[in-house]
């Protein structure tokens, strides 16, 4: 048998969204905890911003900040209100356990078999952070608060618009995990694949809508597997609301239940399982 010129990455990432695909919208979870009723709240503040030129993610953190600085009555946007917020709010249902059971699946197919688990959102990272699933995850990346010396959020610090998400599949394919500019500019040049520590090819990203769809195009044309999530009894509406076109096209769309036997569980764990068999047969393949 002819020895192998190059080792075959024993790594699958599983990267996901966070708002609508972990846990509820967290936007209107915040606007509701401030005491509005979040379609009242858009109607009123958030859509004139959108009609008046604004993108989306610097609205709804602009709406936000001006509310937590009128507050008077104690409940301020600052980031311990933010670090609380996360630890109490809960994840959909089964997500919890969900990491346990696709590693589990892993080891029983190729126990060599590493999994790796990734968020990259357009939302309030810093939710994420405090959440009680945040330590099941490698890298976390998304929209940030800068707060002032008391800790008011004052501005948007960092913004991951919906293209930008693909930056960040590219980073962890890469093994980045920072945000400077010189990885900006490396994680789009060309490099040999000695550099790439996890192959597209060997990436599973889930996520529920607009700004998924770059990501789910990047990982249709590199071989990944780009898996749509939705609301339950909005199954129809999913690609007639955001026109999806064949290029963002995903091999499932399953509801947001990680339950054991849910189909979103059933089609990880068939991802996960189809990627573990191919990482084996290309490590006989080439001898190792």
């Amino acid at each position: 048998m002819p020895q192998a010129t190059q080792s075959v990455s024993n790594v699958i990432a599983i990267a996901f969204d966070f708002d609508d695909t972990l846990v509820p919208d967290t936007y209107d979870a915040l606007i509701e905890d401030f005491g509005y009723d979040s379609k009242t709240f858009r109607e009123e503040r958030y859509y004139p911003l959108l009609k008046d030129g604004w993108d989306g993610i610097p609205a709804r953190f602009y709406t936000l900040i001006e509310e937590g600085k009128q507050r008077t009555d104690g409940k301020k946007l600052t980031q311990s209100y933010i670090r609380d917020f996360g630890r109490q709010l809960r994840p959909f249902s089964g997500v919890d356990e969900m990491f346990g059971r696709l590693r589990q699946t892993a080891g029983d197919i190729s126990p060599d078999t590493e999994i790796e688990f990734y968020l990259i959102t357009s939302g309030f990272v810093e939710i994420a952070w405090n959440t009680s699933i945040s330590s099941q995850f490698k890298a976390m990346w998304g929209c940030e608060f800068h707060f002032d010396e008391s800790g008011q959020a004052q501005y948007l610090k960092r913004s991951v618009t919906h293209p930008e998400k693909t930056r960040y599949l590219y980073y962890l394919s890469r093994g980045i995990d920072s945000h400077s500019e010189d990885n900006l500019l490396f994680v789009y040049e060309d490099v040999s694949p000695d550099e790439i520590r996890i192959p597209l090819n060997q990436v599973i990203y889930a996520g529920d809508g607009t700004s998924d769809l770059p990501c789910f195009t990047l990982l249709n044309q590199a071989g990944g597997i780009p898996i749509g999530v939705y609301k339950e009894g909005t199954a129809q509406d999913w690609a007639q609301e955001y026109q999806v076109s064949q290029s963002q096209r995903v091999v499932n769309l399953a509801p947001a239940d990680y339950s054991q036997d849910s189909e979103m569980m059933q089609s990880l764990t068939l991802a996960v399982e189809g990627l573990c068999k191919q990482i084996l047969l290309r490590q006989l393949g080439r001898g190792e």
